[in-house]
């Protein structure tokens, strides 16, 4: 009975360990079951707080006013994950929580933040098959297809946070991220890859449909095939979870070069001018690159490079434009800090960071920067030629003991759609606080 109750420290391996540059927290708070800790509940814990100063895109108001930058301070994600292995083959997963409350939005009532809404994020279980080589499971899970950043975890950004076009669906079909779906994973030597077949949540419930604009097919039935394989040259990276990781703070030597999709039968839809309907495939294809390197012994020194290429055919046109932890209205789809983030075209995106040399036994800086660049056929000025969407992020974590407590200060250049015809740019400084256990 005494082992049913005593919460222990029982470093497993995974990637929620010392993998993450903090030994001292190995893997964290366990529950163990069995004497040997084969058989034990994991239980991890995070905040993510944001202070954040915007300037507004043109044309955001606050309560009917105009409002040309905003303070305001949210909780980017509030979480709780456990997960159970009672056996060797047999694994629950259940992770709960809440994401992007302000004091103006994100509660249960669209017109303030109070009292915001606490929903599954995954609830699924896994069998292991064919150990090492074949696990299957079922449920509201995170096994997606694309890339390596559709597969994020939240606890180990090498930036502030994802590029956010990376969740291709997010709330449309998936429930933020999420599928309900079965899926398989596993490796083969060094070949990591995962599979699904899912069930999308329904999308579009107006049934909106505009004249050669796409939008979500809302009779969809079918259901979706994803998968993303990444070769592992290097150190190999756990897949007990499907959350991968953003940096190791130099303590594996990782190199990965990976291969998406994602693919939905009659997934969108659209009107012609001659009024006919037409419904089309949602096909989402991804390729990237990481790299997670020590330098030097000496200075414990190392570099982290994220490269990715998406290329999505959501329909005709079809562009969403996303601010994330908004503090604004007005302004339609562009109110506050909304950019064009997910849309038919291509995507490219790069990311480095440096971990600097160690000068504290408690204390390390890691340098960041990232740029994306977007080709979206839907954004086109009055001269028929395609605008970019170009956006630039470059920060600093202080790591207090690695990613289980770090501040990020984060400076972002964005650009303000709200006329094509002349892009504007608008800065952006969000200085975050993360703790999780």
């Amino acid at each position: 009975m005494k082992q049913l109750i005593t919460l222990g420290i029982f470093c497993i391996g995974i990637q929620f360990g010392h993998a993450q540059g903090y030994a001292p927290y190995e893997s964290g708070m366990k529950v163990k079951i069995n004497e040997d800790g084969s058989k034990y509940l994991r239980i991890i814990s995070w905040h993510q707080i944001w202070l954040k100063y915007n300037q507004n895109n043109e044309g955001s108001s606050l309560a009917g006013k105009p409002i040309d930058e905003t303070w305001d301070l949210s909780i980017r994600r509030s979480r709780l994950l456990t997960y159970a292995q009672l056996g060797n083959r047999f694994l629950i997963l259940t992770h709960f929580g809440i994401n992007n409350q302000t004091a103006f939005s994100g509660g249960v009532s669209s017109a303030n933040g109070k009292k915001p809404q606490l929903f599954m994020h995954d609830a699924y279980v896994d069998y292991v098959v064919f150990k090492d080589y074949l696990n299957v499971g079922a449920g509201l899970h995170y096994w997606n297809g694309i890339s390596r950043s559709t597969n994020a975890s939240t606890l180990n950004f090498l930036g502030q946070d994802a590029p956010i076009f990376n969740w291709y669906n997010i709330d449309k079909t998936d429930q933020f991220g999420r599928y309900l779906g079965v899926f398989a994973k596993g490796k083969i030597k060094k070949l990591d890859y995962r599979l699904a077949v899912n069930d999308p949540f329904q999308a579009n419930e107006t049934k909106t449909i505009a004249t050669d604009v796409s939008d979500y097919n809302p009779y969809a039935q079918s259901w979706s095939t994803a998968g993303y394989l990444n070769y592992q040259f290097f150190d190999q990276e756990s897949n007990l979870l499907p959350y991968m990781v953003g940096t190791y703070l130099g303590s594996k030597k990782v190199m990965n070069l990976g291969f998406g999709f994602d693919h939905r039968k009659d997934g969108m839809w659209h009107r012609t001018t001659a009024g006919d309907t037409v419904y089309q495939d949602q096909v989402l294809l991804g390729a990237d690159f990481f790299l997670d390197l020590p330098l030097s012994k000496k200075y414990n020194d190392a570099v982290t490079v994220y490269a990715s290429y998406s290329n999505y055919n959501f329909g005709k046109n079809y562009v969403r434009s996303i601010g994330i932890a908004n503090s604004a209205e007005g302004g339609g789809a562009l109110r506050g800090n909304a950019v064009p983030t997910i849309g038919t075209g291509s995507i490219y995106y790069l990311q480095a960071g440096y971990l600097l040399p160690k000068f504290s036994e408690k204390l390390r800086l890691q340098t960041y920067a990232s740029i994306s660049h977007s080709r979206f056929e839907g954004l086109k000025n009055s001269a028929d030629k395609l605008v970019p969407v170009n956006t630039i992020d470059a920060g600093v974590n202080l790591l207090m003991a690695g990613h289980h407590s770090k501040i990020t200060l984060n400076y972002r250049a964005r650009p303000d759609f709200t006329n094509i015809e002349k892009v504007d740019y608008k800065n952006e400084v969000t200085l975050q606080f993360m703790v999780y256990l």
